[in-house]
C-alpha cells in the first residue's frame, strides 16, 4: 500500500505539497518523513544524480521520479508493485504540472501547494488495491517497464550525504578555529607592543610633564 507521498523542488529541497492524512496507519511516520526531506536535501545538493529511484528503508521503500524541477516521492510496502509505484507518481506528476506549473519556481514558503492533498487523497485510493482491473491493467501494462530503475539501501543514498555534510562540517569549523587563531595573534601581537613602548611613553609623558611644568613655574 501507498503510505507516505511528498513532493519537494529539487533545486533547494522545498517541499512543495504532500498527503496531510499519510502516516496514520504507521509507527515512526516522522522518522520516515525526516528521511524523504534528507533525500530531498541530497537531491538539492547535487549528491545524488538518478532521476528515478527506489530506496530501501525498514518494511517500506521510496520511490522518486524527478521531473523538470520537482520530486516526487512515495512510500510503500516492500510488497507493493514497483510498476504502481510510479505509475502512481506519474499521474501526480501530470496533474501536479498542469494546476502549478506556472508557479513551481517562485513558490517562497514550504507546502505552498497543500491544497494539492485533495488530488494526492483521490489518486491514492486507485492505487491502494492492486487486484482492482484497473490497476491489473497498468501492471500488464508492457510500455511502462521500471526494471531498469536502481533500488538501493537508504543508509547506502542517505550515507554520502552525511558524509559530504561531515566534511563541510569540518572545512566550517578549521575556518572558523583560524578565524580565532588570528585574532588572538594580533591580540597578542598589541600586547607585546604595548608592553614594549609602554615605559618609553611613560619617560617621555613624564619628562613633557616636568618640562611644562618648569616652565610654568619659571
Amino acid at each position: 500500500m501507498v503510505k507516505l507521498t511528498m513532493i519537494a523542488r529539487v533545486t533547494d529541497g522545498l517541499p512543495l505539497a504532500e498527503g496531510l492524512d499519510d502516516g496514520r496507519d504507521i509507527q515512526d511516520a516522522d522518522f520516515y518523513k525526516q528521511q524523504a526531506k534528507s533525500l530531498f536535501k541530497n537531491l538539492s545538493m547535487g549528491q545524488i544524480e538518478v532521476s528515478r529511484m527506489s530506496v530501501e528503508t525498514g518494511p517500506y521503500i521510496f520511490h522518486y521520479n524527478i521531473e523538470g524541477r520537482v520530486c516526487y516521492l512515495t512510500m510503500c510496502d516492500r510488497s507493493y508493485p514497483k510498476k504502481l509505484a510510479f505509475q502512481y507518481l506519474e499521474d501526480l506528476k501530470n496533474e501536479f504540472e498542469r494546476v502549478n506549473g506556472s508557479q513551481i519556481e517562485t513558490a517562497a514558503r514550504p507546502y505552498a501547494f497543500i491544497k494539492f492533498d485533495t488530488f494526492i487523497q483521490k489518486t491514492k485510493k486507485l492505487y491502494q488495491d492492486t487486484r482492482t482491473q484497473r490497476n491489473i491493467t497498468k501492471l500488464n501494462d508492457e510500455l511502462y517497464e521500471v526494471h531498469q530503475i536502481m533500488t538501493r539501501n537508504v543508509q547506502e543514498v542517505l550515507g554520502v550525504g552525511e558524509k559530504l555534510d561531515q566534511v563541510s562540517q569540518m572545512s566550517s569549523r578549521l575556518t572558523s578555529e583560524s578565524r580565532i587563531y588570528a585574532d588572538k595573534a594580533r591580540d597578542l601581537n598589541r600586547q607585546a607592543l604595548i608592553r614594549k613602548w609602554a615605559p618609553v611613553a611613560i619617560v617621555v609623558g613624564v619628562v613633557i610633564l616636568l618640562f611644562w611644568a618648569k616652565n610654568k613655574i619659571w
